[in-house]
Order: structure tokens, then C-alpha cells, then sequence
């Protein structure tokens, strides 16, 4: 059986997906809006990204790094003993991280010793001095995470703009793209087709696999957030893949009702801590939207719902990637699918990520 859309046929798929004409008063959880891409607020930019509007004498500037090592040497060790939080070593890296996004020209930082204390050379900067000395007070004082204090995540070979209300993508999800890139390379049909991601964040995992669809399939991606969907819709743009990317805001297959039975490929980070551990996640962790943590009682909630619905969703010989919290989930996703949904997939595989946890499970809908 062919996986294959042709051009045609995978163009009325998305048609009535790319509608925009839904009535205001529809609930959230089962909106479906289709976003173009936009520019954030220069509040809300990554740092890295602003125009260099401010400047400080670079005797002010090593003034600040040096209050900032001091904050960062007494608070390091408390961190890491308190919950597994930043050690001195890495405050003092993020430090420097900071300042070279905030400075117009990084190479400044060389010239930022006790030697040039006397220099009152005037340097560039995206943000003013009072801004880093209030940014790196939260960074200690309120355990701010560092990705939203300068704005951004560096993931794979992306910079993807982050902020408050969106999950921080994790090195682990990394591997959810590799896995889709083996499974194309296994089949090269399915790297013609529709793809989701669903739950997306950011938008790393939907980036990350358009990138490899190159000019052939596409990718939709939902998130319940608005500001998840802003967020994603500002990274799609910043790469260019308008076309291969659109994003929806919805919850999970709600926003994709007019594609079931057509995707070649869903994958998925869902909520898994169960709500019993939120409270004990590292502080910077709870920073983060509960919505893209909690994943209820047991944590395995969402991921049976996705587990179900890609039943319906996916076509014959497709492909799905779920993120879990480890081997236990794993495991017990492994049974559902064996079990209550017998015969509905076949290969189903349980992936180890890079540090040797059982990470992800993977399968084909049956033909």
C-alpha cells in the first residue's frame, strides 16, 4: 500500500485545515485557529535578537559582572544542594552566555578585565545596565529560569525563542527528530506526507522535522497555549518554513479533524510528571507552564489519549514518536497498545534517549 500523498491530494487535506473562519464563541478545547507567523514584542524578542538601543563604559560593565559572579559563588552551592539546581560553575557560564547576547559586539568581553577598569570606552548593548543588574538579580534571587532571562534555547543546530508560558525544549526531546529522520530513511514514502506534532511548545519538534521534509511533506502543529502558539509561530517565521509549517491552537487532534486517517507521522512531548511530583521538581522547572508538566494522577493520561486518537489519525503504515517519563511509562505504553488496542499497531519499540533512559516509544499503524 502506497504512503505517498501527491500534490494534489495532500493539498485538499490542508485546505479546509488552513481555514480561518471558525465562530469566537467555539470552546478552547476544541478550537482550531490557524496562525501566520508574527514578530513577538521587543519585550518578549530573545535578547540576542534587539537592536543594540543602550551603551555603558566597559568599567561599568566589569562593575556588573563582578556583583554578578559574587551573587552566583554564594548561591551556587545552596542550588545544587537544595534540589539538584545550578552549580556555581554553571551560574558563571550563563553569566557569560548573558553578556554575550547583550553586548552588540561579544569579542567586548575580552577587553572586560580589572586592566581596562580605567577604560571608559563606551560599548554597545541590546539592553541597558539596569535591565541585566534586575535580570540576573531574578536569575538568583527567584531561580528565573536562564533560557527566559535572555529569551531563547539553543536545540539542535536551532536558536528558538522562548519565554514565560512555554515548555523549554529538552536535549532529550533531541532525539523525537532523529527517530523521524530513521523511520523516513526506512521509508522514504512517509517523508512525503502530513505530519503533527502535537503539543508543540516552541515549535522545536515541528522545526525540527520540517527541516528534514526539506520540500516534500508538511508539518502541522497544535498547541492549547496562545502563547505556546505565538512563541511557535515567531520561530517558524524566523526559519523560513511559513510553508512547511502551520500552526493551529487547539487541543491535541482537535484542530485536525479534517486530516483523520491521513497523517503520515504524530509526534508528541506530552504533560507525564504525574501532579504528585510537581512540587518537587527543581525550582527553575516550576517556572514553566503547569499545563505542559502535569500529566495528571499517574502522568500517563495524555499519552493513552494520543495513544488512542492516532488509531483514527494516522494512515496505514504511519509512524508515531511519544516522549514519556521513562520506563515505567514506557512499559505500561507498551501493554495499552499491545493489549487494548491489539493488532491497531506493529513495531512498536521502546527508545532509550542519549543517557541511556527509556525515553520514547515508537510504532507503525498497522497496514
Amino acid at each position: 500500500m502506497k504512503l505517498s500523498l501527491t500534490r494534489t491530494s495532500l493539498s485538499s487535506i490542508l485546505a479546509p485545515l488552513l481555514c480561518n473562519s471558525h465562530p469566537s464563541h467555539r470552546p478552547i478545547s476544541s478550537l482550531s485557529v490557524s496562525h501566520r507567523p508574527t514578530s513577538l514584542t521587543p519585550e518578549t524578542t530573545p535578547l540576542f535578537l534587539r537592536p543594540p538601543t543602550s551603551s555603558a563604559s566597559l568599567s561599568d560593565l566589569l562593575k556588573f559582572r563582578n556583583w554578578a559572579e559574587t551573587l552566583s559563588s554564594s548561591a551556587g552551592a545552596s542550588f545544587s544542594a537544595q534540589d539538584n539546581g545550578p552549580d556555581t560553575h554553571l551560574l558563571l557560564r550563563e553569566l557569560t552566555w548573558l553578556l554575550e547576547d547583550a553586548l552588540e559586539n561579544p569579542k567586548t568581553l575580552a577587553y572586560c578585565n580589572p586592566s581596562a577598569v580605567s577604560n571608559d570606552l563606551l560599548v554597545s548593548l541590546r539592553t541597558d545596565l539596569e535591565e541585566l543588574y534586575t535580570l540576573w538579580k531574578q536569575r538568583i534571587d527567584e531561580r528565573r529560569p536562564f533560557q527566559y532571562i535572555v529569551g531563547c534555547e539553543h536545540w539542535r543546530d536551532l536558536v528558538l525563542g522562548v519565554r514565560e508560558g512555554v515548555l523549554i525544549p529538552r536535549p532529550e526531546t533531541e532525539q523525537v527528530v532523529e527517530l523521524v529522520s530513521d523511520a523516513i530513511k526506512g521509508n522514504d514514502e512517509l517523508g512525503d506526507g502530513l505530519w503533527a506534532d502535537l503539543g508543540t511548545g516552541s515549535g522545536a519538534i515541528a522545526i525540527g522535522i520540517a527541516r528534514i521534509l526539506r520540500d516534500r511533506g508538511m508539518v502541522i502543529a497544535t498547541d492549547l497555549s496562545p502563547v505556546a502558539v505565538e512563541v511557535a509561530s515567531f520561530n517558524v517565521q524566523r526559519y523560513n518554513l511559513q510553508d512547511k509549517v502551520v500552526i493551529r491552537q487547539g487541543s491535541w487532534f482537535g484542530p485536525l479533524k479534517e486530516a483523520e486517517g491521513d497523517l503520515v507521522g504524530i509526534v508528541s512531548n506530552p504533560p507525564y510528571i504525574p501532579t504528585e511530583h510537581i512540587n518537587g521538581l527543581q525550582a527553575e522547572v516550576k517556572h514553566e507552564p503547569r499545563l505542559a508538566l502535569d500529566g495528571g494522577t499517574d502522568g500517563i493520561g495524555d499519552l493513552l489519549y494520543l495513544c488512542n486518537g492516532a488509531v483514527s489519525m494516522l494512515k496505514p503504515g504511519g509512524f508515531f514518536a511519544f516522549e514519556t517519563n521513562g520506563e515505567k511509562q514506557c512499559k505500561f505504553l507498551l501493554d495499552y497498545m499491545e493489549t487494548k488496542v491489539k493488532g491497531s499497531f506493529n513495531d512498536i519499540n521502546i527508545v532509550s534517549d542519549f543517557a541511556g533512559i527509556q525515553r520514547f516509544v515508537t510504532g507503525f499503524r498497522t497496514r
